[in-house]
């Protein structure tokens, strides 16, 4: 019996699919969303098949969308999977940023969540990656991106990663989504823009936002662990001291890890590890 052209559609589609995968390396491209044009750069490893991971990598506020900016894709090419830099739309002071609902953010239209979560299915359908396995991770306000994400539309991630991100008071009061998420954060206890003991009366601008630590069992709570571990890292070579606290045995597996960088600062790369080898470590966990 023949088949349709329409029936014979999705068996050309996986046909193509590794072709393009194996061609492509870097591409800016764009997507557009809730009428707005908006830009990512897509790295594809060599010869990734179909269904791979994602990871998505969120800049700071006025961050580099630049792949060299975080070194997640050399990370991508040594385990097998794509990764997504987004870039953010600029806010009333001209900055590129993600809207999670700072105070000076009040009149940007912006709707980050739904771009991001058309951004998932717009890749999924151009270069076949996988739907259930899609990670998030983000600097500063790209980490507070994170904690937004994982209260509004933890369904679409398998983990998040916020790196010196916080999770303001907003988002804690708002939140009423019953799914957890598994979620790793990596923090300094010197960070002066995004403080580990927070900001609850609002002093820096951005927002009231949580202590770190407190913020963290937040999540732990919700995907209901039922046990801490705290160990002490080997120092790093700069001699960064990393204290790791595991809350573990949440509801189907799901854990949620704080890696305090004693003495730490702003910052994605001077964390005490190779950051983004700790965050696939902690997001390849989740594959499913």
């Amino acid at each position: 019996m023949k088949q349709s052209p329409r029936a014979l559609l999705p068996m050309l589609l996986l046909l193509l699919i590794p072709t393009i995968a194996c061609a492509q390396k870097d591409r800016t491209e764009t997507l557009r969303s809730d009428g707005i044009e908006r830009t990512y750069t897509i790295h594809i490893p060599e010869g990734l098949p179909p269904g791979a991971p994602l990871v998505i990598v969120l800049h700071g506020y006025g961050g580099s969308t630049a792949p060299a900016a975080f070194g997640m894709t050399p990370t991508a090419d040594r385990h097998g999977f794509a990764v997504c830099y987004p870039r953010g739309e600029c806010d009333g002071r001209g900055t590129s940023c993600w809207n999670v609902g700072y105070p000076f953010q009040a009149d940007m239209p912006i709707d980050d969540v739904r771009f991001l979560d058309e951004l998932i299915g717009h890749l999924h359908r151009r270069y076949g990656l996988s739907r259930r396995n899609v990670f998030c991770t983000g600097m500063s306000n790209g980490g507070d991106m994170c904690y937004l994400l994982a209260s509004r539309r933890p369904e679409l991630f398998a983990a998040l990663g916020p790196v010196a991100g916080f999770m303001s008071v907003e988002i804690l009061r708002r939140d009423d989504n019953p799914h957890p998420v598994p979620l790793f954060e990596i923090h300094g206890t010197e960070d002066r823009t995004t403080r580990w003991e927070g900001d609850l009366e609002n002093r820096d601008g951005w927002g009231a936002y949580l202590p770190i630590p407190m913020a963290v069992g937040y999540w732990a709570a919700k995907a209901k662990c039922l046990r801490v571990q705290r160990d002490t890292l080997p120092a790093a070579d700069n001699g960064r001291q990393v204290i790791a606290h595991r809350y573990t045995g949440g509801t189907d597996g799901s854990e949620v890890w704080l890696y305090e960088t004693v003495g730490g600062t702003h910052s994605w790369h001077d964390t005490g590890v190779d950051t983004c080898e700790e965050l696939w470590r902690f997001f390849s966990r989740y594959i499913r």
